[in-house]
């Protein structure tokens, strides 16, 4: 067991494990994450703040199961990808969808990375890159390609500013010319009003949101608005009431979107 000091921002990554740890340790699981059942059983850590957290661990497990299947469909057509995992925290999605050859490289904070390489030991298919998102030398690490590039920012957005927002744009826009991007959008509304008690016990503050995902092309990146897919969605496979429930504009729109963009 290791024991371990961490607050704000960066603490979130341990309950959105631990979330997918115990969703995949239920005889009915919707996810099945190995890696986190792993890792969680050698961590020292109060997890009993995410143990009662509902509303975190549904949404958590919803995305998964959304971002999971797109990025599983993108790699079965782009074989050769690479995918960029901007705040990857203790994200262990590589191992959900590798086919062998796809380069991975997973971005994050130094704190964060410290703390992740001392319970993952990555393939050499996967670079760790121990630098903000916003600092535009990230890309210098990836280095250019021709392949298709794929680009998930999970659990970020809600937290940053929105000039944040456009410097991680605009990074992915001037490196890459055919990307996907694929990030977590939160609702204004959600952003001013919700707290969920994991996140807020850590000290972390939802500070940016959008109605949709076609506000991005306004920020001047190159990017074209594909589709926002409702977290609503990846609810219908947890409880069946969301079939009836996600028919409701109003509920769609205020859950957490998966915000498709593409640059070609």
């Amino acid at each position: 067991m290791e024991k371990f000091d961490i607050t704000g921002v960066p603490e979130t990554m341990i309950q959105t494990l631990y979330a997918r740890a115990k969703e995949s340790k239920k005889p009915d699981h919707k996810i099945y994450d190995e890696k986190a059942i792993e890792i969680v059983s050698h961590m020292d850590y109060d997890f009993s703040k995410a143990d009662k957290d509902f509303a975190m661990s549904s949404g958590v497990i919803s995305r998964t199961i959304i971002l999971d299947r797109f990025v599983k469909n993108y790699i079965s057509r782009n074989p050769d990808a690479v995918v960029i995992n901007i705040a990857c925290g203790m994200d262990t999605r590589f191992y959900r969808v590798d086919n062998g050859k796809i380069r991975w490289f997973n971005i994050d904070l130094p704190v964060t990375i410290n703390i992740r390489k001392r319970f993952l030991s990555e393939p050499d298919r996967v670079v760790t890159i121990a630098k903000s998102a916003m600092d535009s030398t990230w890309a210098d690490d990836v280095g250019s390609t021709d392949s298709p590039v794929l680009v998930i920012i999970e659990g970020l957005s809600m937290y940053l500013s929105d000039k944040d927002i456009k410097q991680i744009l605009n990074i992915i826009g001037s490196n890459y010319r055919n990307v996907t991007l694929l990030m977590e959008t939160m609702s204004p509304a959600v952003v001013k009003k919700v707290k969920e008690k994991s996140i807020d016990a850590s000290n972390a503050k939802f500070t940016w949101g959008i109605k949709s995902g076609k506000e991005l092309e306004n920020y001047g990146i190159g990017f074209r608005f594909a589709e926002d897919i409702s977290l609503t969605e990846g609810m219908k496979e947890l409880y069946p009431i969301y079939k009836i429930i996600s028919k409701i504009g109003f509920i769609r729109n205020l859950s957490n979107k998966i915000t498709v963009m593409r640059r070609s």
